[in-house]
């Protein structure tokens, strides 16, 4: 679905686990690296397409995470000239991204990035610190991470202080 500015909508998903670490995959093929995400259908709400992206790109259901905490406005980016398909119409300038933050409560050994799919997102998943995104995501995404965490954060503390 793209609006009448030219973003698509499309939901950013953190998985976190009980140390407050975050899901970072990498691209199949590439060297980037980033957090799963993907475009919400016609007639889809943001929360349907978190898990349905969240099991086609991580493989993990819903009984597998706790929704934390999620954005309360769309985050947008917009995309450099060389990624927008400037043949396709509506032109897609860019996203508009609802984000949430879930906490994994299954074993991690569930997750998985081939989940039977033709069409794979990423060939590579880890653990790591939860500002870490920052300073290796593609340089424009940077600044609807940096939103993203910062509103995100204190959700997560929060959540974990809870539950030690």
């Amino acid at each position: 679905m793209i609006d009448k500015d030219g973003f698509r909508s499309n939901v950013g998903i953190i998985v976190a686990n009980d140390e407050g670490r975050l899901l970072w995959a990498r691209r199949v093929g590439q060297t980037s690296w980033q957090f799963p995400q993907g475009g919400v259908d016609q007639g889809e709400s943001s929360e349907q397409a978190l898990f349905r992206e969240l099991k086609e790109e991580v493989g993990l259901k819903e009984q597998d995470v706790e929704v934390v905490a999620s954005t309360k406005e769309w985050l947008k980016y917009v995309l450099p000239k060389k990624y927008q398909r400037n043949k396709n119409y509506p032109l897609c300038i860019g996203q508009k991204q609802k984000w949430y933050l879930l906490r994994l409560l299954t074993e991690e050994s569930n997750i998985d990035l081939e989940n039977g799919h033709h069409t794979v997102e990423f060939d590579h998943w880890r653990w790591v610190s939860y500002w870490y995104p920052l300073s290796n995501v593609i340089d424009f995404k940077k600044e609807v991470y940096r939103n993203a965490l910062k509103e995100l954060s204190p959700h997560l503390q929060s959540h974990l202080d809870n539950s030690n």
